[in-house]
């Protein structure tokens, strides 16, 4: 992490890309907020509802086995990060360090956990 350093370079690389990724999750939430007026819409809709039934079917393909796989890669390549944040935490309460060091080590481990 370019938290842990004292040299400048790397805490300016390290607040670009935390702005970078900030400005890129801003891009997403606005792209997210549908317009459902508006015809040029990605959105599929998942009930389909035929006019001669009463009945309104789900065709959604989401299964529990695509949700466990989904899940076991997300543990899988963000429990590095939390592991290395965790840890880099925990070594910012050592009081062997430097009050500055510590400051360091727990914003870098704030920033991976988070």
């Amino acid at each position: 992490s370019y938290f842990v350093t004292d040299k400048v370079f790397g805490w300016i690389a390290a607040l670009i890309t935390l702005g970078i990724q900030f400005g890129i999750f801003v891009f997403f939430i606005h792209a997210a907020e549908a317009n459902l007026q508006d015809n040029r819409t990605d959105i599929q809709f998942t009930w389909k509802c035929p006019r001669d039934t009463d009945a309104c079917d789900d065709k959604v393909d989401l299964t529990g086995a695509g949700w466990a796989i989904f899940s076991v890669l997300m543990v899988a390549f963000l429990s590095k990060d939390m592991i290395n944040g965790s840890k880099l935490i925990n070594h910012s309460v050592r009081i062997t360090h430097s009050f500055q060091s510590r400051i360091r080590y727990f914003f870098g481990g704030l920033c991976l956990c988070w």
